[in-house]
């Protein structure tokens, strides 16, 4: 198979293909991606392509074309043929409904990959199935999952696509009857966990304890009302995973535990936020570090970015063509759902409410949220941002 060139570390994306027909609804279509050298003194050798000394072509497969295919080549990218051909079907892809990624489900973005939109509820059980059984081509995954899942050796890699993203200052809960008045006041105490220690929400909300109001983690004892995603995850020893299976309002409001973190949905007096106007704490915490924390990212199978590379860039493409649709959706300002409203608000504070790429402000809440991992042992060292994405878009913003 003939290789694009690139400069160490990355791989530039090819040209985007323009005269590919739009595929019907409900019409069967593969695509085949075909790697042809280009002519020595080609004429279309400007801007990008003067990078490259092979073009990639995409030509349509339509379902009579393909028939005499082995059944299995439905389940994955295959090996390139005799011919230099990697033959690609549809991609599975587990993704949440939400404002950036409705324009891709709904086909109002048009691209050159299929996907086979698999729906998961809750999208995090996906993110179980992809880590444990990599069940899925393309996932959804928290990012605490995933660094955890990497530091493990599960083969998957993201791409620096991020879905879902706010502040976690109100994800800490107290019982007011426990005696705790502020956030020091949680050490010596059990503090439960909605669901895994390793949830990326949970991760935010200790990070933001320890080092906007000093409180020690070491001396808190953690209580996960689940386990974690990552199966072969050993927790530190002040986690204590006897409360598992335990209802997190149960727990709260019988006086068993004095405090929680994570999405704890408790309608009584008796439990309140320990940091009073989360929301605007979290506004703060931009202004004074520049971190915007990111929850959710995107992953595929390794097998599938080695069996065509250029996929990173294609993705990248497909959710750039979403983000810009729905970004045109708020400024519209009809038919706004509270998501939508939640957006609007960040929007007005962070600026762009959902950037991509590993450089700018998503540089510092990577370098962050994996310092966090490393210092609450989700992870045993440090990550470079650049090993944990797939060398093809650590470019692309």
């Amino acid at each position: 198979m003939l290789r694009l060139k690139s400069s160490p570390g990355s791989i530039p994306c090819p040209p985007r293909i323009g005269s590919l027909a739009t595929p019907e609804r409900g019409q069967d279509i593969r695509y085949r991606w075909r790697y042809v050298r280009a002519p020595e003194h080609s004429s279309r050798t400007e801007g990008v392509e003067d990078a490259l000394n092979e073009r990639l072509q995409v030509t349509e497969v339509r379902r009579a074309e393909i028939q005499s295919l082995p059944p299995n080549e439905a389940m994955s990218i295959l090996a390139p043929d005799a011919c230099g051909t990697i033959r690609v079907p549809p991609l599975t892809i587990a993704i949440g409904n939400y404002g950036l990624t409705k324009p891709l489900k709904d086909g109002s973005v048009h691209s050159d990959l299929k996907f086979e939109y698999i729906q998961v509820d809750p999208i995090v059980a996906a993110m179980r199935r992809m880590v444990r059984g990599l069940e899925f081509d393309i996932c959804e995954m928290a990012l605490t999952t995933y660094l955890c899942a990497k530091a493990y050796g599960k083969p998957i890699t993201a791409i620096p696509l991020f879905l879902t993203r706010n502040f976690h200052h109100w994800a800490i809960f107290y019982n007011v009857s426990s005696g705790i008045k502020k956030p020091k006041d949680l050490e010596g105490r059990t503090v439960a966990v909605n669901r895994g220690y390793t949830v990326t929400t949970g991760l935010w909300a200790r990070g933001i304890l320890q080092t906007e109001y000093g409180v020690d983690l070491n001396k808190i004892t953690w209580a996960p009302t689940d386990d974690e995603h990552v199966a072969e995850y050993k927790a530190p020893a002040n986690v204590d995973y006897s409360l598992r299976g335990k209802p997190m309002a149960e727990l709260l409001l019988s006086g068993k535990i004095a405090a929680a973190v994570g999405d704890v949905r408790v309608n009584s007096p008796e439990i309140q936020q320990l940091i009073p106007d989360a929301r605007n704490a979290g506004f703060a915490y931009f202004q004074k570090t520049g971190v915007y924390p990111i929850n959710h990212g995107l992953v595929v199978k390794d097998s599938v970015l080695q069996a065509a590379p250029v996929l990173a860039c294609e993705l990248f493409r497909a959710f750039q063509g979403a983000k810009k649709i729905y970004l045109a959706h708020l400024e519209a300002g009809k038919d706004l759902s509270s998501a939508d409203e939640t957006a609007i608000a960040l929007r007005r504070v962070v600026g762009d409410p959902f950037p991509f790429g590993i450089k700018g402000s998503n540089g510092k809440a990577l370098e962050t949220i994996v310092q966090f991992a490393v210092d609450q042992q989700v992870i045993p060292k440090k990550f470079g941002i650049e090993e944990l994405f797939a060398p093809g878009a650590l470019n692309l913003e």
